[in-house]
């Protein structure tokens, strides 16, 4: 589907009445996790979408595109709305945050196993191992406030172990700065790639700091707070991916692609009917939006689509499905890792004055003071054992210990990661 070639329905409207807006949730006891992650994607997608035309037009000085830009933007902000409302009232926080992690884990390994880019490919391959152990530190949470396995919550699509300990995910702002897409346009996949998971990151981040805030006790509050500080990390690392030499109306036309790629893949992978019609309507409403981005970029640029996206025609749909293997085989080479500017490099050869040392020191002595560690540490005595859902035995031999929390894979060399 070439989405620059397809007209909307006549009846599709940018704007619709507060019946329309106030959509049927899911059932939390029935729905396919990967509903739910779909659901939490577009959410996230939306924000950054509503949060880019506030940015955007914040830096215009021509009130007739602001205009455009404000038009745009309500229609954006109806659609987050409805989004978010399908998720139900009776789904706990906690129970979301689950979904979150499942989407990060299960979004980031595909996007990897799909994009050209090395530079991307090399981002989305270190940070999915850490989102995978704040899946893993979330679900013992769960299991110690409420009894709930989380395993029943993923459907036993994605694994629930530990991945690159929470505590070595603190790096120095200087370590989460990437290369960029620039020069020559890249492909329609890569683009997709980095504006996706930007938006997906930036959404998980926000949720975090907002459930923070709102959590009635310590132990909980500590914990989003610290992965939420993790979030933003990997949103400063995907972002810088993104091409700066864009102009402010070609990002305006990528965003809107990005959407109509993301519903159009929603649709076509949904296994809720009723859900399934939610995104068939809204990809209707974005075939709108991404036809006034592109008539304000011809406007006000003299620039055609072709030009910004030569590759019109949709790659295949994104699916979110089981990686199970694909986690696995990138726990297995490069959990002890760390990122060195825009490098990759195994945290025990790091000399004892990178900045990955010096803010680690900084920001986890004592280590006791670091909620991830110390929760997980202190379940395990509790339980005479940590809560995982493996399907078979984990790759990384350190870190089958049920009993004892590790905290020196991807810290090798400092002097409590001995």
């Amino acid at each position: 589907m070439n989405p620059f070639t397809v007209k909307p329905e006549k009846s599709t409207q940018l704007f619709v009445d507060w019946e329309k807006l106030w959509v049927k949730p899911y059932d939390k006891h029935a729905v396919d996790p990967y509903t739910r992650t779909r659901v939490i994607l577009m959410t996230g997608t939306e924000f950054e979408n509503v949060w880019f035309g506030h940015q955007f037009s914040r830096s215009c000085p021509d009130n007739e595109l602001r205009r455009q830009l404000a038009l745009l933007r309500r229609s954006e902000q109806q659609q987050q709305k409805l989004l978010t409302h399908l998720k139900p009232s009776d789904e706990t926080a906690l129970e979301h945050t689950i979904g979150y992690e499942q989407l990060a884990v299960d979004l980031t390994a595909h996007l990897a196993q799909r994009v050209d880019s090395l530079d991307i490919k090399g981002a989305l391959d270190f940070a999915l191992l850490e989102d995978f152990d704040h899946l893993y530190r979330y679900a013992d949470y769960l299991d110690a406030t409420s009894g709930e396995k989380a395993e029943d919550l993923v459907g036993r699509y994605t694994e629930i172990m530990p991945g690159r300990p929470t505590i070595a995910h603190h790096r120095h702002p200087y370590d989460s700065i990437r290369n960029p897409m620039t020069g020559d346009v890249p492909v329609t996949i890569d683009l997709l790639a980095a504006n996706v998971i930007t938006a997906a990151e930036q959404q998980t981040m926000n949720y975090y700091m907002n459930t923070a805030a709102l959590w009635p006790e310590e132990t909980g509050r500590r914990l989003y707070q610290e992965i939420g500080m993790v979030e933003e990390q990997h949103v400063t690392q995907y972002g810088s991916l993104l091409n700066p030499g864009m102009t402010w109306l070609e990002n305006l036309l990528v965003h809107q692609y990005v959407e109509c790629w993301l519903y159009w893949s929603c649709a076509k992978t949904e296994t809720d009917g009723g859900i399934r019609k939610v995104w068939d309507c809204l990809l209707e409403q974005e075939l709108l939006h991404l036809d006034l981005a592109r008539r304000l970029l011809q406007d006000y640029e003299g620039k055609e689509w072709q030009q910004v996206i030569p590759e019109g025609e949709f790659p295949a749909p994104l699916r979110l499905e089981s990686n199970i293997d694909y986690v696995r085989r990138i726990l297995g080479g490069t959990v002890t890792q760390t990122a060195v500017l825009e490098g990759y490099w195994e945290a025990a050869e790091l000399p004892p004055d990178s900045t990955f040392a010096a803010y680690q020191k900084l920001v986890n002595e004592p280590v006791e003071n670091v909620m991830s560690h110390t929760f997980t540490q202190e379940y395990m005595d509790r339980n005479g054992g940590d809560y995982r859902f493996e399907t078979a035995p984990h790759p990384v031999e350190t870190l089958r210990c049920r009993t004892k929390d590790n905290i020196c894979v991807g810290r090798e060399g400092l002097p409590d990661g001995a």
